[in-house]
Order: C-alpha cells, then sequence, then structure tokens
C-alpha cells in the first residue's frame, strides 16, 4: 500500500490510477476486438468491451482511492 505523508506518495497513486484505467480499457476493446473478428460484427464487442473495460477500471480506481483514503484516516 502507498504510504500517505511520504514523498512522492500521491505520484504513485495518481501513476498507479492511469496505468489501472490504461489496462482496463484496453484489456476490454482487445476482447472485444477478438470477439468481433470472431463472429464478424464490428464494432458492436468492441463497444462493449470499451464500456465494460471502462467501468471495471473506474470501479478498481474507487477501490484504489477508498483503501489510500481509509489508510491516511487511520494515520492522523
Amino acid at each position: 500500500m502507498i504510504e500517505p505523508g511520504r514523498g512522492g506518495a500521491y505520484f504513485a497513486l495518481f501513476s498507479e490510477i492511469g496505468v489501472i484505467l490504461l489496462v482496463t480499457t484496453l484489456a476490454g476493446v482487445g476482447i472485444g476486438y477478438l470477439a468481433d473478428t470472431k463472429f464478424g460484427t464490428i464494432p458492436v464487442f468492441v463497444l462493449i468491451g470499451l464500456a465494460v473495460g471502462m467501468a471495471v477500471g473506474a470501479r478498481a480506481v474507487w477501490l484504489l482511492i477508498s483503501r489510500f483514503l481509509a489508510h491516511v484516516d487511520d494515520h492522523e
């Protein structure tokens, strides 16, 4: 867990948020593209994968920030 109050803690948090959003979105689009290629339905599954990837990323970021803020409250 990122230690609040230490130098670079917020930089690490924001970097992790960016990586989470990037990876989940690209994974959703990639899986959607593979499904579209298999079924010949371009861009249906790409758009569904994009939406699902963004939703999963938002949920992961929400959990990360919640844990970070709970950790900050414990140290105050």
